[in-house]
């Protein structure tokens, strides 16, 4: 008799499990995945924010869940990914080269070649704003000066480093050199603390914004023959130009160069998760375009080439080739 109830129980059990289910629907095992992004005031956090929505409208298919971290930025992501703590993350393209060839700060962890891109993103040209009392109307006019150079972990300090080298400058050539994160920078260059802030990321900036409107600022030109070199010896960079018309203050377009935002992962990723995210961010591509300005001017074939100094990932690749993108 008990055998019999214990039998009944069980149908019971499997039969309200399988009505659950509609018919042709195959419930698809739950997978987690972690983005590291940077700061809430840049571009990074919302980029993450939009590439987690996308892929969310596919959970009941493919089961991965998403959410996004914020970072110190694009060093910050590459360490976590190479310790297999995030499995994705928006980083420069210039850190990215860096990461995956053992160079820069990335010497003494090595190279990680493990480290696989996914897509491009959006332009970062290199942002240089100072105080319009301070007298600096160009990058060498930084020498003896208050300059935020950048928190370290972030591309932007990674960038002005290289500058900085390209310059043959150190820190003890500035009057003071801070380390501040892009969303304290805005409110010490305003309250006189330093001459000069610097920033990489996509424009309209939230961080910039707020310098342009709570004081008296100027966008600087970045250009000339060192500037000039650096984009020539450099296969990640690129002249760009920040349009007129975007900051208070700014109605002219300012020329300087930049890399660009990209999107890696670990080789670890499976294929199937690399396949999913790509295809869910492509097949609803103007909706991912409209999550920021920063991103209203991108096309599908840039994305696949544009400053990705990893090889793509295997998952990628598939979706490229099927979408006729490759």
């Amino acid at each position: 008799m008990k055998k019999v109830i214990i039998r009944s129980m069980l149908f019971l059990f499997f039969a309200t499990i399988f009505f659950m289910v509609e018919p042709g629907q195959v419930k698809a095992e739950k997978i987690f995945i972690t983005i590291g992004t940077g700061g809430e005031d840049g571009v990074y956090y919302p980029t993450g924010n939009a590439i987690c929505n996308l892929v969310s409208k596919g959970m009941r298919k493919h089961g991965i869940k998403c959410s996004v971290e914020v970072t110190g930025g694009s060093v910050y992501n590459l360490n976590s990914i190479a310790a297999g703590d995030f499995d994705l993350g928006i980083v420069q393209s210039d850190t990215q080269y860096n990461a995956y060839n053992g160079k820069g700060t990335f010497e003494v962890t090595g190279a990680n070649k493990n480290l696989r891109s996914l897509f491009s993103v959006y332009p970062e040209p290199f942002t240089l704003v100072a105080r319009a009392d301070s007298g600096i109307h160009k990058f060498e006019d930084l020498k003896g000066k208050r300059v935020n150079i950048g928190n370290p972990g972030s591309g932007s300090r990674e960038t002005m480093d290289l500058l900085m080298q390209a310059f043959g400058w150190t820190s003890d050539d500035f009057e003071a050199a801070l380390e501040l994160k892009s969303n304290d920078q805005s409110k010490a260059l305003c309250d006189n603390k330093v001459d000069a802030i610097i920033f990489i990321g996509g424009h309209p900036s939230d961080s910039i914004k707020e310098a342009t409107t709570l004081c008296d600022c100027v966008m600087v030109e970045v250009a000339g023959p060192v500037i000039d070199k650096l984009v020539a010896e450099y296969p990640f960079y690129r002249t760009a130009t920040i349009p007129g018309g975007i900051y208070k203050g700014a109605d002219k377009d300012t020329l300087t160069f930049g890399a660009g935002a990209t999107f890696v992962s670990s080789a670890m990723v499976s294929e199937k998760v690399a396949y999913n995210i790509v295809k869910f961010v492509f097949e609803n591509f103007d909706e991912f375009r409209s999550f920021h300005p920063a991103f209203a001017d991108l096309k599908k074939e840039d994305m696949v080439k544009a400053g990705l100094t990893a090889p793509l990932h295997d998952g990628a690749v598939k979706y490229y080739k099927e979408a006729g993108l490759m």
